[in-house]
């Protein structure tokens, strides 16, 4: 919201930067900015425990791993953490092992969300001693048009209104936060794109039934399996854009599940109670540009990528590290340039993961399209994939995410 208010509240007091949004974004350039002197609050709509428990992404790429602890950021969550280098596509009954840590020799590494969170939250509030505040009502943004721009918010606790000013807003709320809001309709466009299916995201308190992500390509509709820790798997199961979950019992869910993941030699489901069922309706969105005046967006605020190859967690991430280098530059000298070249820098990467997941989504979905053209592509694309080096490395590239290392800060 911007500017609703008919009278607003005398400031509280003045600090640099604003970050709205607990999230890996913010809590990320909270963090940095903090270990640089460079004063800030931050604003976030939900508990401390809430953003704590959140089921979100489990998958880092291992340029975010090691920006990350390059900044002192969970180095021993990382330390401990996982990794993967093995993904598997299942098709036609068969098992198809891609390995492109060999082939990129880059990795993943599985360090599910709400421990991230829980880590950098820790750092910022009880080691570094940050200001964080919680279950904040009714945010708005004021005059960030001008050079004194101000964020006012109500106190859950009292009801009273509060007002800080600032130099800078940092919007890390998410895709239905405040900030994005915020943009005039005639600054920014919005680009989407809707894949016109529906994912049945699940969580399942079972232990993985696979060392690897597997991608299950079928007739019947897209399944996917994604380890989250030793006793928690994610599931995903393709149906139609705003089903029910209601319309998904356990025995439907499992039933699917195994034929749709199926394969000569694979190991059977480890199958567990469902603790998680919603429905996600695939689309893509990019806001640009990811800044006005002096609101610059970060994360789900400025772009949205459908999970399908696990890369949102690592774009709010490298937003925040560039986002943090721009903002320290001008604490420290007053310069814009950094300010100025964000959002340019932050899409170059932003397009690249779109561009990926559009293309890595018709290999997925074309077989169950209905559609003989795009299953034909698809059939092809997956062939390429198997049978031609120069495409495997080029798939290893974006998977990991090493294709795009060159625009990391």
């Amino acid at each position: 919201m911007i500017d609703s208010s008919p009278t607003l509240p005398l400031p509280d007091h003045h600090v640099p930067v604003v970050v709205i949004g607990a999230g890996p974004a913010g809590l990320t350039l909270a963090n940095i900015l903090r270990a640089a002197r460079v004063d800030c609050v931050v604003l976030e709509a939900e508990s401390r425990e809430f953003i704590e428990q959140r089921p979100r992404a489990g998958f880092l790429e291992e340029w975010a791993m090691r920006a990350l602890k390059g900044h002192g950021l969970a180095r021993d969550l990382l330390e401990r953490a996982p990794t993967q280098s093995v993904c598997e596509f299942r098709v036609d009954g068969e098992r198809h092992r891609f390995p492109y840590t060999e082939i990129s020799g880059h990795r993943h590494v599985v360090c599910p969300q709400p421990l991230l969170v829980t880590e950098l939250v820790r750092e910022y509030a009880d080691v570094r001693g940050g200001d964080i505040r919680f279950r904040v009502r009714d945010v708005e943004l004021h005059g960030i048009d001008t050079e004194q721009p101000s964020v006012s918010y109500t106190d859950p606790e009292t009801g009273t209104r509060h007002r800080i000013c600032c130099d800078a807003v940092a919007g890390c709320d998410g895709a239905r936060g405040v900030t994005r809001a915020a943009l005039p309709a005639d600054r920014a466009q919005v680009a989407r794109l809707d894949y016109g299916v529906g994912w049945l995201a699940l969580l399942a308190e079972a232990p993985p039934s696979s060392d690897s992500v597997v991608f299950g390509v079928h007739p019947r509709g897209f399944a996917a399996h994604m380890a989250r820790g030793p006793q928690v798997t994610r599931y995903y199961l393709q149906c139609p854009p705003g089903d029910d979950p209601a319309n998904w019992p356990d025995e439907r869910v499992w039933a699917e599940l195994r034929t749709r993941l199926s394969a000569a030699g694979a190991a059977p489901l480890t199958e567990g109670p469902l603790i998680e069922k919603r429905v996600l309706d695939l689309h893509n969105y990019v806001v640009q540009p990811m800044t006005y005046g002096r609101l610059f967006l970060a994360g789900d605020a400025a772009h949205l990528v459908a999970p399908i190859a696990a890369k949102g967690m690592n774009l709010a991430l490298h937003d925040a590290l560039l986002l943090a280098d721009a903002l320290i530059e001008y604490h420290r000298t007053g310069g814009w340039d950094g300010l100025d070249s964000y959002s340019a820098a932050a899409l170059r990467r932003v397009w690249e993961y779109q561009e990926f997941s559009e293309w890595f989504a018709e290999l997925l979905h074309g077989p169950s399209s209905g559609d003989a053209f795009r299953a034909g592509n698809a059939t092809a694309r997956l062939r390429r994939l198997f049978r031609s080096p120069a495409a495997a490395a080029a798939f290893a590239e974006s998977y990991i995410g090493s294709a795009a290392a060159g625009n990391q800060q």
